[in-house]
């Protein structure tokens, strides 16, 4: 029985690029569909909302016209109601109603205007009132009898100078000052009058600002 020959390498190349092929287009296709359902979504979203974007512009246009129309109605409805009520009161001609209506007119203008004049009276008497309110009666001031003479204050002892506190120095930093007592420069003194050792440790402080001037500044400070 002959041996089946084996498949050559060409053969399975082809093969494997077909399938490779195949799978990219379903890949694609996938894709495809998923960014046509996005947008459809997107349409399904936006295109409710500007529906209701657009009624509310109608819905505002119609109430303001109905707001406008009603309120022509009830203004020729009170002119109407004005002429019936001098017609009654024997005040028919043109010219009375339009000096009835001036002095109307003329009226409700000078109540509006003492309103406003009164509103701002008041507005502006708030501050002062506040103000005056706030304030309280200054106490009354005791005159000490001229006999009784003030004996002078004695002196005050100074204080000891804190030697340990390295700040003191100027230069001295809060975080200079931890760096020095860290390393063994734990006074004013070794600092204003440094021994070789003392000296030594200074130089670990080289790249400080002033720092040729801090044995000065130290000597002040004692």
């Amino acid at each position: 029985m002959a041996k089946k020959a084996k498949p050559s390498v060409d053969k399975i190349v082809k093969k494997v690029n077909k399938e490779f092929e195949k799978t990219s287009s379903q890949i694609e296709g996938l894709i495809n569909d998923a960014l046509k359902q996005f947008d459809h979504l997107q349409h399904q979203v936006q295109d409710p909302v500007r529906k209701l974007i657009k009624d509310m512009d109608e819905l505002r246009e119609r109430e303001m016209k109905r707001f406008n129309d009603e309120f022509e109605r009830r203004m020729d409805e009170f002119h109407e109601l004005q002429a019936a009520l001098l017609e009654k009161l024997g005040i028919a001609t043109k010219e009375a109603r339009k000096e009835v209506k001036k002095a109307t007119d003329t009226a409700s203008k000078a109540a509006s205007k003492k309103v406003a004049n009164t509103t701002k009276k008041v507005e502006a008497a708030k501050p002062a009132a506040k103000k005056a309110a706030a304030k309280k009666p200054a106490a009354k001031k005791t005159v000490a009898p001229k006999s009784a003479a003030k004996k002078p204050a004695a002196p005050k002892a100074a204080k000891p100078v804190d030697k340990s506190d390295l700040t003191r120095i100027k230069g001295v930093g809060p975080a200079t000052a931890k760096k020095m007592k860290e390393a063994g420069l734990t006074s004013i003194e070794q600092i204003a009058n440094p021994s070789d050792a003392d000296k030594q440790k200074l130089e670990a402080f080289k790249s400080i600002k002033g720092f040729n001037e801090l044995s000065a500044e130290a000597k002040k400070v004692i």
